[in-house]
């Protein structure tokens, strides 16, 4: 019996809804503005996970500790409220998810960084288990 299957079904895909003003606001901020954005916008992960991004490039990975973990929280209630259960695919390529993904990308660097390295591997695993893609396209 070396070919199992999983009869259980998987979870579905979950998608969280787009939010235009949110999503134009960042895109439209001037850089190093962004934080207004997340101000405004304080669910809208992908400010957060800019912001973080930002704060690893500048060799301060506290803030960016910070940041990411903000966005992956408001990202996590977001996911739940759009029905997610904990477990299940959360696809890179739907355009809203990215902002999550990025944040728990951001995570797990942040993480490494200030040496929780096993953080950093949850969060690894994690962004793995939402969606391999995900992960290919932010670690490259």
């Amino acid at each position: 019996m070396s070919d199992m299957q999983n009869l259980l079904p998987e979870p579905p895909a979950t998608r969280l809804p787009a939010d235009t003003e949110a999503s134009d606001a960042l895109a439209s901020a001037a850089p190093g503005a962004e934080k207004p954005v997340a101000g405004r916008f304080p669910g809208h992960s992908a400010a957060w996970a800019t912001l973080a991004g930002k704060a690893m490039d500048a060799g301060d990975p506290v803030t960016a500790y910070a940041y990411a973990r903000t966005g992956y929280h408001r990202g996590l209630d977001q996911l739940r409220r759009a029905g997610w259960r904990g477990s299940g695919p959360v696809p890179w390529s739907h355009e809203p998810n990215r902002g999550f993904l990025r944040c728990l990308h951001q995570l797990g660097l942040a993480a490494d960084a200030i040496g929780e390295s096993d953080e950093a591997a949850r969060c690894a695993q994690f962004l793995r288990d939402c969606d391999p893609s995900a992960a290919d396209a932010l670690t490259g």
